[in-house]
């Protein structure tokens, strides 16, 4: 019954996420950090789901989406990863290895979509031409919409239900060497996570604050948040002595 809820709520909320329905709240909620939360409290371990999800959240940290094309889908990724990881007992290094797949998949299934649902952006230069708004609207957005959770909701859905026994049944079968493989593998992909954000970051001179972020977190033994509320205040220093040393030159 946990494993039948957890997957009707992994289906609705990759489709509602994917919808990008209020653009800014979707993208911030289908994080695979985020989405962790409600997973853990649905399976009952919190702490575990929360643990894989940030394990699989670092992976896409530096993710962008150029020309609105994802080079990987995040959302499905920590959908089907962290559930099973959960129920099949897999190390955050193995989901992570999961996740890595899934997430392809996910952008290949998001293209398909797209191409689809062309035949909606027709119907509705038709109507345009027609001047009838209400079909306008049906086209763009009802029709798309709903296509879309035919696309979405089986995918999490099936894996879910039926993807822990599998995971089990070949994890039981595969050989000690390479569950080892998977798990060195899945230790280091989240370093392209980190080279991700250094991309994104660009200018030479952030870059040494990105390191003192790392090292602090790393050695010094303060938590995640600690190491936030630090760099929220070294931000809002800089800034305001910036702004004044602006207003100096003035």
């Amino acid at each position: 019954m946990e494993l039948l809820v957890v997957s009707i709520f992994a289906g609705l909320w990759y489709w509602i996420c994917k919808t990008d329905i209020g653009y800014a709240i979707t993208h911030a909620i289908r994080q695979p950090l985020f989405a962790a939360l409600p997973i853990g409290l649905i399976m009952g371990d919190v702490k575990q789901a929360m643990i894989i999800g940030a394990a699989v959240q670092i992976l896409y940290i530096g993710l962008v989406a150029a020309g609105s094309n994802l080079p990987a889908d995040d959302c499905l990724a920590g959908l089907i990863a962290i559930p099973i990881a959960i129920g099949s007992g897999l190390t955050p290094a193995l989901a992570v290895a999961i996740a890595v797949p899934v997430g392809v998949m996910g952008v290949f299934v998001d293209q398909l979509r797209k191409t689809v649902n062309v035949i909606f952006v027709h119907m509705a230069d038709r109507y345009a031409e027609e001047g009838n708004t209400r079909k306008i609207v049906l086209a763009s957005v009802v029709y798309p919409t709903a296509l879309s959770f035919f696309f979405r909701f089986p995918i999490p859905f099936f894996a879910i239900l039926y993807g822990a026994d599998a995971v089990n049944s070949f994890m039981n079968s595969i050989p000690e060497w390479l569950v080892h493989g998977f798990s060195v593998a899945g230790g280091l992909l989240p370093a392209l996570g980190f080279a991700l954000t250094m991309f994104v970051i660009g200018k030479k001179e952030l870059f040494p604050w990105f390191i003192i972020g790392y090292f602090l977190v790393q050695f010094s033994g303060i938590p995640v948040i600690g190491a936030a509320i630090f760099g929220l205040c070294a931000v809002l220093l800089i800034t305001y002595y910036n702004n004044n040393k602006k207003n100096l030159e003035v």
